[in-house]
């Protein structure tokens, strides 16, 4: 991969032949608010510098173009399976072809990378709170087609536990499918009737309790860090960064 861009690389002990990252907002040439390294093409940016950004995601990661598999994200659960025509509806994706990168796109929301420890398949997940209560991460792991125990993730960057506040109702979901989620959330920080979220906890929590037990990552705040990471909570109107992960086409 040509490292020009500022890339975030997962520490993870994935096979060889599997490669991913996620990007940061910059080394692109959108404009406020998007500024700079905008790559979604649904948030208001002028489409000519969306087009030119991904171009440079394509240069820095070495896949084609039409390998990189854009979803239509709408905070749901549907999974698909890799390589399809257009811009599919779902909220994540997973594939054995050498070549083809599932991709999410974030500004707050957790992206879940995935790949067996064989190395013979990848997958990724567009989990926000809507998502991950409403299992895209266990669905994900059943459509993937091995032992979850062979399977591992990585946590890219979302939001932090000390900037997720969230109402009494989404708790309240969280806990209905497993009393053992009240272990991440606080009051502390919140307002009357709040709660300050911790989505990484609630990840490891779904995906241990699928059988998934190689988690890695997690520990970043997209919205502490404005330098690096767009964040909707915090600037409303903003970019979308990356979370691509493929199987290398070279033996």
């Amino acid at each position: 991969m040509n490292s020009e861009l500022p890339l975030i690389k997962p520490n993870w002990p994935a096979p060889w032949r599997v490669q991913a990252l996620s990007t940061t907002r910059e080394g692109g040439v959108s404009e406020a608010p998007w500024d700079s390294l905008n790559l979604g093409a649904h948030v208001g940016d002028d489409p000519a510098r969306v087009a030119f950004n991904r171009q440079r995601l394509v240069e820095a990661t070495g896949i084609d173009a039409d390998r990189i598999g854009w979803l239509d994200q709408v905070h749901g659960t549907d999974i698909v399976s890799l390589p399809l025509s257009g811009v599919p509806r779902a909220d994540a994706s997973f594939t054995r072809r050498p070549g083809q990168a599932c991709v999410i796109m974030t500004a707050d929301c957790l992206p879940v990378l995935f790949c067996d420890v064989s190395g013979t398949r990848v997958g990724a997940a567009h989990a926000g709170w809507r998502s991950l209560c409403g299992g895209v991460l266990e669905s994900l792991v059943s459509e993937m087609t091995v032992a979850p125990s062979e399977l591992m993730a990585w946590l890219g960057p979302a939001i932090g536990p000390t900037k997720f506040e969230v109402g009494a109702e989404v708790r309240a979901a969280f806990l209905h499918h497993d009393p053992e989620a009240a272990l991440a959330f606080s009051v502390a920080g919140a307002r009357p009737g709040h709660f300050m979220a911790d989505i990484y906890t609630l990840a490891r929590q779904r995906l241990a309790a699928c059988g998934v037990r190689r988690v890695y990552g997690g520990g970043y705040c997209t919205v502490s860090d404005p330098q690096r990471f767009f964040s909707y909570r915090r600037d409303g109107q903003t970019g979308r960064m990356a979370s691509l992960i493929w199987l290398s086409a070279n033996d």
